[in-house]
């Protein structure tokens, strides 16, 4: 068969790969490996170079793996390097046409593996867009599926794999490959169900984050399996499964979690990442018995959500100077309160980017870990084993700590070390399950804290609700605004005239009316005139006093929310009316 050959899209003479391969790249390689040619382009460092070596000779991976593993350099970074340094003709698959028939020449789990994407093909010739040219054992293996010639354009890895999952979905809905499973299971040939099964999780997956869910519930009924997501809070119905591909589609997801395949009988957590397109999502799955089967629960962990500045949460500028100046202070501690699924750890983790980490060291200790953090020290807790909040948090202040992250404040024993850590001198964030912010100061002293301790340790309460966004290509305003705030006994603004808007439904939202939430706020900041009745606890007095400074409640962040157009009144009512 002739030599592989990398060919210009626009159509001029091809290039031999052969030559470039064992020849011109042969003479680079053998005098300068590619991480120097990495620190010689400035995409690393030679100091990050030397980690980079020991770890390869640790792992065994190839270099260009071993540098994205430790955040060194991105997968896009070291595809263009490569295409330019080998010379070889870049292409934007963003602008590509596909064919599915050439698409379908090369298995799709070997395409997402390899990083290709089937584009032309001729009688004797078929075009592969590659993310490393060089991969001579990726080409030799289409070569020898397909027995065609293979010419080579190039891209980076993340643009291969996002247009790569996009041609794939439209290969098939779940609704072809479930039946393509029943068919097989008609036919008794179980081992063949793998491909298939592995197909159908990955596009359930897929839909769930068009649909931006949070998570995804396969819940066990007496004659079938019932996928369910909830998105922006709401649970919305999926779709059915047969009941006799529960057993495959659970065992799939433990397969990926590393969970234990044959225990039914116990509960069991783990943890999986996937690759979707050129997003790299990280999934917390829990299965617990039922009397149907077990039940399981994935929870999308994407980081690529999580918010990077205070300025992103959304806070009214005072109130997001009182958090910046909190966050900077040497000592004390900042609180964040709500229900389970409030956006609590988003709030903290986003306080936590504000933290100057080069020359602070902040440690954590999380329930689970959900988002990884550069340059932070992360501690799963596992009370199994005896590593409990209290017993973190105990040997975590012998680490010479500048600011700790206590995932929550459960029990006496936690919450007394995190005020014995904010008085000598360590800034403290946490979270705590109470109403509305003001309700965590007898909470703290329920939990064991002795009340003359919190006017030296208590620096900033936030509590927080998530509200569903109006969708911003389809709302609509109300005509009457002001009957519509009557109806629900609200006082009309007398400072200019208010504006709401109403949920309508377009193809952007899915007809919901609502895209993605938005949260809201009551920051309690705590000065010195607090001081004399936080000894107290006396919640009413505490309230007075916020009042009368100014503080904004809840529902009254929410009407600001409302009047602002990215929410509704109805949404306000439903979460935070009775705070």
């Amino acid at each position: 068969m002739p030599p592989a050959k990398i060919i210009n899209p626009d159509g001029e003479k091809p290039v031999d790969l052969a030559r470039l391969q064992f020849g011109l790249f042969f003479e680079k390689s053998t005098t300068k490996r590619l991480g120097d040619r990495l620190v010689e382009a400035g995409l690393i460092t030679p100091q990050q170079l030397e980690l980079a070596v020991r770890e390869q000779k640790r792992s065994g991976l190839l270099m260009g793996a071993v540098i994205q593993k430790l955040g060194l350099a991105t997968e896009e970074d070291i595809s263009l390097f490569l295409a330019k340094d080998s010379q070889t003709p870049t292409i934007d698959v963003t602008k590509i046409e596909t064919v599915a028939e050439t698409i379908a020449l090369v298995p799709y789990e070997f395409c997402k593996e390899a990083a290709i994407i089937p584009y032309r093909h001729t009688r004797d010739t078929l075009t592969l867009i590659m993310a490393d040219p060089f991969d001579v054992v990726a080409i030799d293996r289409v070569e020898q599926m397909t027995r065609l010639k293979v010419d080579v354009l190039t891209a980076p890895k993340p643009n291969i794999l996002e247009k790569l999952a996009a041609c794939h979905e439209r290969e098939g809905s779940l609704d072809q490959t479930i039946d393509e499973l029943m068919k097989i299971n008609e036919h008794k040939s179980g081992d063949d169900t793998t491909a298939p099964i592995i197909r159908a999780i990955e596009q359930i997956i897929a839909a769930a984050v068009r649909k931006s869910a949070s998570d995804i519930h396969f819940e066990p009924d007496e004659k079938s399996l019932r996928i369910r997501m909830r998105t922006d809070g709401i649970m919305q119905a999926s779709m059915l499964i047969p009941k006799d591909l529960q057993d495959p589609f659970l065992a799939r997801i433990k397969v990926m979690s590393n969970l234990d395949v044959s225990e039914t009988r116990l509960p069991q957590d783990g943890r999986f990442s996937f690759t979707l397109g050129r997003k790299e999502l990280n999934f917390r799955v829990s299965c617990l018995p039922t009397s149907y089967g077990e039940s399981v629960v994935l929870r999308i962990l994407d980081s690529g959500n999580l918010l990077r500045s205070i300025r992103s949460l959304g806070l009214r500028k005072k109130e997001e100077d009182c958090l910046a100046k909190a966050v900077n202070m040497p000592h004390g501690i900042v609180l964040v309160t709500g229900p389970t699924g409030s956006g609590k750890t988003t709030t903290l983790y986003t306080a936590l980017n504000g933290v100057n980490r080069t020359e602070r060291s902040v440690f954590t200790l999380e329930d689970p870990i959900e988002y990884r953090l550069p340059q932070i020290r992360q501690t799963q807790i596992s009370e199994k084993i005896g590593l409990t909040f209290g017993n973190g948090l105990r040997t975590l202040l012998r680490q010479d700590p500048d600011v700790i992250l206590v995932g929550e404040t459960r029990d006496t024993e936690t919450a007394q070390l995190m005020v014995r850590a904010a008085l000598t001198g360590h800034l403290v964030f946490s979270s705590l399950h109470t109403n509305d912010s003001i309700s965590a100061v007898p909470r703290l002293i329920d939990l064991g804290v002795e009340p003359f301790l919190l006017p030296a340790t208590l620096r900033l309460i936030i509590a927080q609700r998530l509200v569903r966004r109006l969708c911003p290509t389809c709302r609509e305003p109300l005509v009457d605004p002001c009957e519509h705030l009557r109806s629900f006994n609200l006082p009309i603004p007398t400072d200019e005239e208010p504006k709401l808007w109403r949920p309508r439904g377009c193809p952007e939202c899915r007809q919901q009316g609502y895209r993605g939430r938005v949260a809201i706020f009551e920051i309690f900041e705590i000065d010195e005139d607090y001081h004399p009745i936080l000894t107290t606890g006396n919640v009413e007095k505490l309230q007075a006093l916020a009042l009368e400074k100014g503080m904004a409640r809840l529902f009254d962040d929410g009407l600001r929310r409302a009047f602002a157009g990215d929410t509704t009144l109805e949404e306000i009512f439903r979460v935070a009316f009775s705070h």
